[in-house]
């Protein structure tokens, strides 16, 4: 495989650093970062994003995450709702990461019932820097997708 383009991030200038900054800006609020990268991993896999399966995916294979809970969440992330690996907490921050993700695909993008089950796990800045996150992936996605970039070629 090889990419259409240069990154787009790379090519315009402070795009790159645009685009990690707003990412950064989220790591503050108070959202575990094992849940960060669940929905990075999920709006990913939902986007078909090689590339970002295969960052997002690497980051449990870290020496602080390599354990069996943390495997089994990567294998089973797609699966999420019928998997015993992730907590309620992580299951309303998938559930938004798909609504936010696939929001032409249903009259109400993120139903009611999906964004109450994430505000009662969440406080407003942690559902902030959740639908920030969500979002700058999308566009990470949509980047990556477009160009078809490598799995392992970027970040």
């Amino acid at each position: 495989m090889q990419a259409r383009m240069n990154h787009p991030a790379i090519t315009v200038p402070g795009a790159m650093k645009a685009l990690v900054a707003l990412g950064e800006s989220t790591k503050g609020a108070g959202v575990a970062a094992e849940t960060l990268e669940l929905v990075h991993l999920r709006a990913s896999q939902v986007n078909g994003c090689s590339a970002c399966v295969d960052m997002h995916g690497r980051v449990f294979n870290r020496p602080e995450e390599a354990d069996e809970r943390g495997y089994a969440r990567v294998l089973a992330v797609a699966a999420w709702r019928d998997a015993p690996y992730f907590t309620d907490a992580e299951r309303a921050a998938l559930a938004l990461t798909e609504a936010v993700t696939r929001l032409s695909e249903r009259a109400d993008p993120v139903p009611d019932e999906v964004w109450e089950e994430a505000a009662r796990h969440y406080d407003e800045s942690q559902l902030s820097a959740l639908l920030i996150s969500i979002a700058t992936v999308n566009v990470w996605n949509r980047l990556n997708v477009a160009t078809r970039q490598v799995a392992g070629s970027v970040g």
